[in-house]
């Protein structure tokens, strides 16, 4: 404890702050105070780590419960989690078991969602929603951009039968990418060689089916619905795999963008009182101005929605933990692997909150911050679904904490996920999206 950010004013603070972190009731002042808020965004520091998992299912399941949130947005495929909100409310695969639901899951890495954690808490949600009117049940949807071949093909499914006349409008967005093998890295290079894009054939695409869906929407159609947000994904991928080759860092603004304007359309779409919780990593929950992200030009869904919603409507909530292990991969594409994480490096936010605490715990940061922990900028880590413990430094983001978040849970320890398969060789064309960083 020979670090000059160990003293006995920080010590203060952080021991003000915590709360023991061991059962169920010690989630209550989170629970409470999310009464007045629409959205709880609840972040991960890896997405391979059996605790955090755990721990923000427990939260969530007590969110539905007591205070009506109604719906959860994650870090995962439209399509996919699509499929599981279908199965969650009832309304499709009435004789498939959750594990055989979550195989279905074939974009690398499939042990993000695929994993007895996640397994768990759709049985339970399965079942509250069975004993609930349809219009009561809560939804599971996925917020983010990378799915274009399924969303397109799922929008033209829709047209098909709802709006055949819009078929050949979708079928040239279609033929535009064909070429390409269905490799959306293929299609973006290529863009860089050769200045002709589908850019225009799917900008037309997007407006012919908002005209079309938003029609059966006054319906309150999910089917409508489903096809509108579709085509959204797929014009915002073209977007951003186009973007994301040029090396620019618009490409994760883009993506955060998406996944900001896709939770203002369930909103929109559930209408009120819908209240949400988002389920994403730290990296894009916790409020990009509290990081050297702002430095350069990045936003994320955590400072969106502040900005969109108000401070005092939405709840930020971070993880942190100072050793164990995660599952994660030594490349992209490659198997999962169980890997130890180190003891958090000297002067990090997690080094002084092991040194401060020692154990389990809850912090939760009042309206007002200025102490000496809360208002300093320090590394705090991030550990993504590729993992090298050899390149530790990389992984920490200098952060201001009482900006980043509104509460954090503090873990001493951790353990990995527990996938319900190995990773097997890629279905198709990997290519490297990376969901937890930049």
């Amino acid at each position: 404890m020979n670090d000059v950010t160990v003293n006995p004013a920080v010590t203060a603070e952080i021991l003000a702050l915590a709360r023991p972190l061991a059962g169920l009731r010690d989630l209550d002042g989170l629970v409470r105070r999310s009464a007045g808020c629409e959205l709880v965004a609840i972040g991960e520091a890896s997405h391979g780590t059996h605790e955090y998992y755990t721990w923000r299912s427990r939260l969530s399941i007590r969110l539905i419960e007591e205070q009506g949130y109604n719906w959860i947005g994650v870090e995962g495929d439209w399509p996919d989690c699509w499929r599981i909100n279908r199965w969650v409310k009832g309304q499709s695969g009435l004789d498939v078991g959750v594990h055989a639901l979550l195989a279905g899951f074939e974009r690398w890495p499939t042990w993000m969602w695929a994993n007895e954690e996640v397994a768990g808490f759709l049985d339970w949600l399965r079942g509250w929603n069975m004993e609930r009117p349809l219009s009561d049940r809560v939804g599971f949807y996925g917020l983010d951009v990378y799915s274009l071949w399924d969303s397109l093909r799922e929008t033209i499914g829709w047209l098909e039968v709802h709006a055949p006349e819009a078929v050949p409008t979708a079928k040239r967005a279609w033929q535009c990418f064909q070429p390409h093998h269905q490799d959306p890295h293929e299609y973006a290079w290529n863009t860089r060689l050769v200045p002709e894009t589908c850019e225009a054939d799917i900008v037309t695409f997007l407006e012919e089916v908002r005209t079309r869906a938003l029609a059966a929407m006054d319906h309150h159609d999910d089917n409508a619905f489903n096809a509108l947000q579709n085509a959204e994904v797929a014009a915002n991928a073209e977007h951003y795999y186009r973007t994301m080759v040029n090396g620019s860092s618009e490409s994760w603004n883009i993506r955060d963008r998406h996944m900001a304007d896709t939770i203002d359309r369930v909103r929109q779409h559930l209408g009120p009182p819908s209240k949400g919780i988002i389920w994403e990593h730290n990296s894009h929950i916790g409020d990009a101005r509290a990081t050297d992200m702002a430095r350069n030009g990045l936003v994320n869904v955590g400072q969106l929605i502040r900005e969109r919603y108000g401070a005092d409507r939405v709840l930020l909530v971070g993880f942190a933990g100072y050793g164990g292990t995660v599952l994660a991969a030594d490349d992209w594409g490659s198997r999962e692997q169980v890997v130890r994480v180190p003891e958090a490096r000297t002067g990090s936010h997690e080094y002084l909150l092991h040194h401060c605490l020692g154990v389990p715990a809850i912090l939760e940061f009042g309206g007002h911050r200025p102490g000496p922990w809360l208002s300093r900028s320090l590394g705090h880590r991030a550990i993504g679904v590729v993992y090298s413990p050899q390149s530790e430094q990389a992984n920490y983001v200098p952060t201001v904490m009482g900006g980043r978040y509104d509460a954090l849970f503090w873990l001493e320890r951790t353990g990995a996920l527990r996938p319900l398969h190995h990773e097997g060789p890629p279905v198709g064309p990997e290519f490297e999206t990376e969901p937890s960083g930049f």
